[in-house]
This record gives C-alpha cells, structure tokens and sequence, in this order.
C-alpha cells in the first residue's frame, strides 16, 4: 500500500481554468483570460513542485506533452510567439504553462503575469478553441 496522498488538483488552478483533459501524464487545463490563449499543463503525480520531482521517464513525457500542445495551440491560434514555464511561485502544485501570444496582446512584449486583469472567456469562445485543441490531440 502507498503512503503517497492521492492526486488532486490545486483549488487556484480548477478555479483558474477550464478541463479540456487528460494526456498520459499531464491534465490539461485552459486558463479562463480571454487576452491570451493559454493552457496548463499539471502532472497528476502527489507532492511534484519541481520537475525534479517527476523521474527521468515522467520528465521525458511531461516535454512531450508539452511540446505537442504548444505546436497545436500555436497551428489552432497562430500565434506569434509561445512563451512556456514553470513558475508555480503562487501556486505550489507543480504545472507548466503554454502561452499563445501575438504582437500587440495586452502584455507584449512583457510577461503575461499581473500585466492586465484577466478577462473571463465568452462561453462559446471558450468552447470553441477547446474543441479545436481536442480534434488535434487523442486526449484520455
């Protein structure tokens, strides 16, 4: 029997975000600010912060699972740059954050972070570019 907690995800994110679904490793997540396309990436391992928490073949996976998405947000938004990271100062769970940005976005060319309040989604803007991002990836 396992002394690991079971996974769950952090109240900030699933207030945060919206479900889109699960890769082998990650759960994917859009982050409900209309101003960027944004997904997040969050392991379902107990206790990772760091990516240094996942072993060799978890890491390996979580930069496969990020690099798929990051090319299919950037072929379903056409965006001009991807920006990807993992800061989780405020938020201790580890996740990975994918970035769709353009020229001109309320934050360019600065980070996204605190640059403008966000700005929920339309409900079927929403809905839309997540069905985009789930007819190009076999989510679980």
């Amino acid at each position: 029997m396992s002394s690991e907690p079971p996974w769950s995800l952090h109240a900030q994110l699933a207030k945060d975000t919206a479900e889109i679904g699960d890769l082998p490793l990650a759960r994917v997540l859009l982050m409900d600010d209309a101003h960027y396309p944004w997904l997040v990436l969050v392991p379902r391992w107990p206790n990772a912060v760091e990516i240094i928490d996942l072993d060799d073949g978890q890491q390996m996976q979580m930069m496969y699972e990020i690099s798929l998405l990051a090319r299919v947000l950037k072929d379903v938004t056409e965006c001009d740059k991807l920006n990807i990271a993992a800061i989780g100062n405020l938020v201790p769970q580890l996740h990975v954050h994918v970035v769709a940005r353009r020229r001109g976005d309320a934050a360019w060319p600065r980070p996204v972070w605190g640059a403008a309040p966000a700005r929920a989604y339309e409900p079927a803007a929403r809905d839309r570019l997540i069905a985009a991002i789930r007819q190009e990836v076999a989510f679980g």
